[in-house]
């Protein structure tokens, strides 16, 4: 098939290029690659694509809708897997605009593109940020999401609920993801692994977050891959009899996280094991816009893939230690 993977030079996007490719199937890859974090790492993983037969790379950024239409015109895409989006909760604080244009206007010039290209399928990221607050665990997409406590997280509920509406109007198998914090080999600098990673390299000192009394559900970069791929493969049928409830739209939500939340402080005792040095804690107050934990319910992902992430966090963090020392030479 031919796809088109949106943020292919991100982290996520990267892995699922690779990926598909690997499965023989025709992937045009795009991204604005902006500096939110470093253009470099974005660079060497698109190096590391442009060795692989099937990929094909354009610089686009979601948000300029003629360019994007023009792309979908071209290429006539079967299946869109989209992973661009402007991340992090912390840095919505400060740079609001830059959500509203890739994750809104960005959003919906996705949804209009494969609207008008006749798109089977498209896939997109949303995030365990919708959840907020949420007493209830672990967190099922049945759950109640609608008291967002940070700009990246109403961006992100706005999409699923943008994504109902197309589902709807239109007909369009939609699936959506929510991705709990997932980390491993090529990931972000500005996430937890990196940073932690780093600073324990450097011997800089750790900031800990309310006063390291929070948990996350970290999951392994292949296990999301492995459902992407699983879900992209499975577009959601019409709406049946059973489904009376969502007025006939073509669109579901599924979480895809580990489903064993792990507290901070045992995270920083796994990367202080892989790189055989302690750590320097700092223990700071709470961020704003941050959640004190994170939970995924996965049976309604495993219920329709017939998988789950398995990936141990020791395993995990072993293997991205080992990355970033080769990677950085560290």
């Amino acid at each position: 098939m031919k796809l088109l993977v949106t943020g292919a030079a991100g982290f996520i996007g990267f892995h699922t290029a690779l990926r598909l490719c690997s499965e023989g199937h025709q992937v045009v890859g795009i991204d604005n690659l902006n500096d939110y974090y470093s253009v470099d790492l974005k660079l060497a993983r698109l190096a590391r694509l442009h060795a692989v037969a099937g990929f094909t790379f354009r610089k686009l950024d979601i948000a300029n809708r003629a360019a994007l239409f023009a792309l979908f015109h071209e290429h006539r895409f079967e299946r869109v897997i989209h992973l661009a989006a402007q991340a992090g909760v912390r840095y919505s604080l400060d740079n609001p605009h830059a959500y509203a244009d890739a994750n809104l206007t960005g959003f919906v010039n996705v949804l209009e593109g494969c609207r008008q290209g006749g798109v089977q399928h498209l896939v997109y990221a949303s995030s365990s940020s919708v959840y907020g607050m949420n007493a209830k665990v672990p967190f099922a997409v049945t759950d109640a999401v609608d008291n967002p406590i940070s700009l990246y997280a109403a961006t992100k509920r706005a999409n699923e609920l943008m994504a109902h509406t197309y589902a709807h109007l239109y007909r369009i198998p939609i699936t959506g993801l929510r991705f709990f914090t997932v980390y491993g080999p090529w990931g972000r600098p500005d996430m937890a692994p990196f940073k932690f990673t780093k600073a324990i390299l450097e011997g800089q000192p750790i900031d800990l977050y309310n006063g390291g009394d929070m948990s996350r559900d970290f999951t392994y970069i292949d296990d999301v891959v492995e459902g992407i791929v699983r879900i992209q493969d499975r577009p959601p049928p019409y709406a049946d009899e059973s489904e009376r409830t969502r007025q006939g739209a073509t669109d579901r939500l599924f979480n895809i996280g580990l489903g064993s939340p792990v507290r901070l402080l045992d995270f920083v005792g796994c990367i202080e094991s892989a790189i055989g040095i302690e750590a320097n804690k700092q223990m700071k107050p709470m961020q704003p816009g941050d959640v004190p934990r994170t939970w995924a319910d996965v049976s309604a992902l495993a219920e329709r893939t017939g998988f789950r992430p398995v990936t141990p966090l020791q395993d995990g963090v072993a293997r991205f230690v080992d990355w970033y020392r080769a990677f950085y030479g560290a």
